[in-house]
Parts: structure tokens; sequence; C-alpha cells
């Protein structure tokens, strides 16, 4: 079985892709996982992930600052998708 890490939607994130959670293959560069997830979900990124907050291994990354080109995504890593929380 090839090394895999699990990447959680939440909210728009879920109704976009149509699911709650998968496998994508490790290692992965942070930098990588928009362009990846894009090519699954033709437009995802405009949709979705340009206002979402993403986190691995339960800390918030920043995607487009120095740690998104320094984080590498790791077999058994959780990364999740967490679009903008409202309130009211």
């Amino acid at each position: 079985m090839s090394p895999t890490f699990q990447i959680h939607y939440f909210s728009t994130a879920t109704s976009y892709t149509g699911k709650q959670t998968e496998h994508l293959p490790a290692p992965l560069p942070l930098v990588e996982l928009f362009p990846l997830l894009e090519s699954q979900y033709p437009g995802i990124t405009e949709a979705v992930l340009r206002s979402c907050s993403i986190s691995v291994r339960e800390e918030y990354v920043d995607v487009d600052g120095e740690e998104g080109r320094e984080v590498v995504i790791a077999e058994g890593d959780e990364v999740a998708v967490i679009p903008p929380v409202s309130s009211g």
C-alpha cells in the first residue's frame, strides 16, 4: 500500500468535493496541495481554498507564506480544510 495522509473537508469544502475525508499520496510539499486538489476538483481553488484556513498536524499553516514552502505533509499526517467561520 502506498503511503498516504488524510485530508478532512469542512462546510463548503465538503459540499464542493462531495466528501468529508479522503486519503492522498504522501509525502507532499504543502505548496503542492492546492494544485493537487485543483486537478481533482476543478475550480476549488477559487471557490473554496482561497478563503480557507489549512491545518497540518493540528497546527494552522500559512500556505502562501514561507511556512508553506517549508512544510511537507508526511505519511499519516492529518490535514484539514477549514472555511471561514461566521458568527451571528
